[in-house]
């Protein structure tokens, strides 16, 4: 157990001291996910491993959040581990199977027993390969236990693993354990490799997709919340914000929490006037040089997705031409179109494509309808054509000009 301990990540489980700042679903929201998730636990046959996708924003790690919340208070949580892109330990692959191992030797003895004389004959276990690891760590000493607990090990945020390649392997290994009684929930965004990692009939898949009402119900309490608790709002004793402002909110953030979430973090800060950040963010008034801008979080993940695509000259003259399908509504560009503008063939603009399912959907042409792709976020188009918040991707009107000339020569 000490050399597990010391080989494993603590801070990536869901009750370390950093889970502090990764809350679980909001109350009374994302039931019929957690519904599933509990369903496919409960299961009495054999379950393949689960993965669990969806846009980026869309909640997915406060699901895992909370179904391991639930899994821990029923006994069920065998470990869980938690990636955070660039953590010194939650980043890293090799840390995971022996957290995960560490953790479920405390929850299951006869586990434990079955590891502990391998860990104590091999230390260097636990800086094998990721394959070796889950055999010896997890698999051998699990099936030697002989244990019946319908024991989930859940891998969430797997896309910001430090290695794309080790992404595929984690994928793979994840794929081995149905056969002896361990379930694996791995959590990730829809990246294109990730899903080409194992054949599409070796794991089951939930899509975790954006909720108005959820959004809604979230916005509401919060905004209460903070009507009751902030200074400033003390003597407000009608509901505020009105309605109406409240689903304007929720229609620009289609659904994801990501939106609503950072709304009200900014909005809800004691360090300001909540009416006049509230004015903010409904573009009503400028913010103040000293204070922070309020998408500051919103802004980093859409530029964290962006960065990630190789052929940034190519994306930019992609991501130039599809905000302009937002000001001309009759127009719906579709793939063959834009490669036709850039001169290029539609294979390279599906390739450049690849690494945005995270914000974009790309859709089929039909006979009564060519599109290129619909936004997972309305604020995503708001972001690029914003200097202030998009930096190197803000969408000028010297690339759209390249662009035009490029239609008419």
């Amino acid at each position: 157990m000490r050399i597990l301990h010391e080989a494993a990540a603590n801070e990536a489980c869901h009750d370390s001291g950093e889970s502090y700042g990764r809350p679980p679903c909001h109350r009374d929201t994302r039931k019929e996910y957690l519904d599933r998730l509990d369903a496919w636990s409960c299961a009495t046959e054999d379950s393949k491993p689960l993965w669990m996708t969806g846009p980026a924003g869309t909640g997915k790690s406060a699901i895992a959040q909370s179904f391991c919340e639930q899994l821990h208070a029923r006994g069920w949580l065998g470990g869980g581990f938690f990636f955070k892109r660039g953590h010194p330990s939650r980043s890293n692959a090799q840390k995971l199977f022996p957290t995960l191992a560490y953790q479920l030797a405390t929850v299951c003895p006869p586990f434990k027993a079955a590891l502990a004389p391998r860990v104590a004959n091999d230390p260097a276990l636990v800086g094998k390969s990721l394959s070796i690891q889950l055999d010896t760590l997890i698999l051998e000493p699990y099936h030697d236990a002989v244990s019946n607990d319908p024991f989930v090990l859940v891998i969430d945020g797997l896309d910001e693993c430090d290695d794309e390649h080790l992404q595929q392997e984690i994928m793979c290994c994840a794929t081995k354990a149905h056969s002896f009684n361990l379930r694996f929930l791995v959590v990730s965004r829809p990246e294109s490799h990730i899903h080409a990692a194992v054949p599409p009939a070796s794991f089951d898949q939930l899509v975790i997709e954006g909720s108005f009402s959820d959004v809604q119900r979230y916005l509401v309490n919060e905004f209460e919340r903070i009507r009751t608790t902030h200074e400033v709002l003390l003597k407000i004793n009608d509901p505020w914000p009105e309605y109406d402002l409240i689903n304007t909110l929720v229609e620009k953030s289609s659904g994801h929490f990501i939106y609503a979430a950072t709304v009200i973090r900014f909005i809800g800060d004691r360090d300001w006037n909540p009416l006049e950040r509230l004015d903010i963010i409904m573009g009503g008034e400028e913010p103040d040089a000293d204070s922070n801008s309020p998408f500051a979080a919103l802004d980093q993940l859409y530029v964290q997705i962006l960065k990630a695509v190789p052929n940034q000259y190519l994306l930019r003259r992609i991501l130039a031409i599809a905000s302009a399908k937002d000001e001309l509504s009759t127009w719906n560009f579709s793939v063959d179109d834009i490669a036709q503008i850039l001169r290029m063939k539609p294979t390279n603009i599906h390739l450049t494509l690849r690494k945005l399912r995270s914000v974009i959907s790309v859709l089929p042409e039909t006979d009564s309808k060519r599109a290129l792709f619909t936004w997972h976020h309305a604020s995503f188009p708001d972001f690029l054509n914003t200097a202030g918040r998009a930096a190197e991707f803000y969408l000028n009107d010297i690339a759209r000009s390249s662009l035009a000339l490029s239609v008419i020569i």
